[in-house]
């Protein structure tokens, strides 16, 4: 079944049981001035048709079996007994609750089931009074701005979830088509050495050199999108986690592992990153978080080395500052200047449909939460540089040490004091 007939047949439930209970509540326990059985065998009648005969019933009756036993167990038996309960505080709440429910389905479909069931009520009622003057009494038409504000808060909450969904939906489209880029290149170098080793083995002309240089750089193609599936993992799962800072963490050794784990195409994408320390520090943040932070930023350096064609990216961590910063800079394409104030919102790319939207967005959080700060500065077809800078004194959320803490990397890097 679809969500909607799904929701038909609970709420065909709900009635078949609950319908018997409410008479003899408002009969019996606290009885109201009007009851009628033979109207709720007659909507505990149309809940069983549904629940027994639903699955049985031909496709082009269902909709209409569906749509009459919701009109008549909601909109019109709750405001006919409203109605002929001259708008007692009970059928009130009742209506109302029973409005709520049938906007739980389509928008259109619970109005015209609104509006059917209404309209039948209103004229059951007026020829069981004889007259049609009720209708239009006082008590009914306080309740009628109640009903339609009602109607509009669950119309609005609806249409919101939808966009929220939507938005959902779109930042998963935007991650898979990112995903789906990101590979494709690999995936098509390796299908190129495989057919060139296939058309050596037809021709029976075997080079073993040839050979082996092929299944090399399968091999390579595969570790790459290897590192590429680890590096959108370990971006997603920093998505959910807590961000504030729990560790000291030493700067050059979060540059050691990213320049470990980051997906380098070739050895000439890796000899392009120049790190430069001038003075390591240690900042108060997360070790696993900081790396996000860092592979980000690589992997949006070389997208704009590739638009360029050309330039080099150049990390410089600078811990004997009175604020201890990491200046991360590439000479490719540049940003326009007039990007560059919307270049941290959510699913904002530039240019446009060219990642996701969510990386720079990511290390703008992270930052925030540790009381640091991350500034770009840019020059189309010049550089980039982003400033990431770290208070000198940070406060550490408490975090019981656990079996799984491991010791910082070492740092590979030499100091250096190369004047700035």
């Amino acid at each position: 079944y679809d969500p909607e007939t799904l929701r038909v047949l609970m709420l065909a439930w709900v009635g078949l049981f609950g319908l018997p209970f409410y008479y003899l509540i408002w009969t019996y326990v606290f009885p109201q001035p009007y009851g009628n059985l033979t109207l709720y065998a007659i909507g505990m009648g149309m809940c069983l048709l549904v629940v027994a005969g639903l699955r049985s019933m031909p496709q082009r009756w269902r909709m209409f079996v569906m749509f009459a036993a919701v009109t008549y167990t909601l909109p019109f038996l709750f405001t006919f007994m409203y109605l002929m309960n001259t708008g007692s505080p009970v059928w009130s709440q009742s209506m109302l609750m029973a409005l709520v429910l049938l906007f739980h389905f389509r928008l259109r479909w619970a109005l015209a089931s609104y509006l059917a069931g209404a309209s039948l009520a209103v004229a059951a009622c007026s020829v069981a009074h004889g007259e049609f003057c009720f209708v239009s009494s006082r008590v009914v038409l306080e309740q009628f701005p109640v009903c339609a504000f009602t109607v509009l808060v669950i119309a609005f909450a609806k249409v919101g979830r939808r966009m929220l969904a939507q938005e959902k939906m779109s930042g998963m489209a935007q991650g898979l088509a990112t995903v789906s880029h990101e590979l494709r290149t690999p995936l098509v170098s390796v299908d190129a050495n495989v057919r060139g080793m296939m058309r050596m083995l037809a021709r029976d002309q075997e080079d073993p050199a040839a050979l082996r240089d092929a299944l090399s750089r399968i091999q390579f193609e595969v570790r790459h999108m290897n590192h590429l599936v680890d590096l959108f993992l370990l971006s997603a799962t920093a998505v959910t986690r807590t961000l504030d800072a729990t560790e000291m963490v030493p700067m050059s050794a979060v540059i050691h592992n990213v320049m470990k784990r980051y997906p380098f195409a070739s050895s000439d994408q890796r000899d392009a990153v120049r790190i430069e320390i001038r003075s390591d520090f240690s900042f108060g943040g997360q070790h696993e978080l900081a790396v996000v932070i860092f592979l980000n930023l690589l992997r949006n350096a070389f997208k704009a080395l590739h638009r360029a064609g050309k330039g080099r990216v150049r990390i410089v961590v600078d811990g004997a500052r009175r604020t201890p910063r990491v200046l991360f800079i590439d000479t490719g394409c540049g940003i326009a200047s007039a990007e560059l104030p919307h270049i941290y919102q959510r699913f904002y790319t530039y240019p446009p449909g060219s990642g996701s939207g969510i990386g720079l967005t990511l290390c703008k959080d992270i930052m925030d939460a540790w009381h640091a700060s991350i500034r770009c500065l840019s020059r189309e077809h010049a550089y980039t540089m982003f400033v990431l800078e770290f208070p000198a004194n940070p406060k550490l959320a408490p975090r019981p040490a656990t079996r799984f803490d491991t010791p910082p990397l070492p740092c590979p890097y030499p100091s250096t004091s190369t004047p700035a």
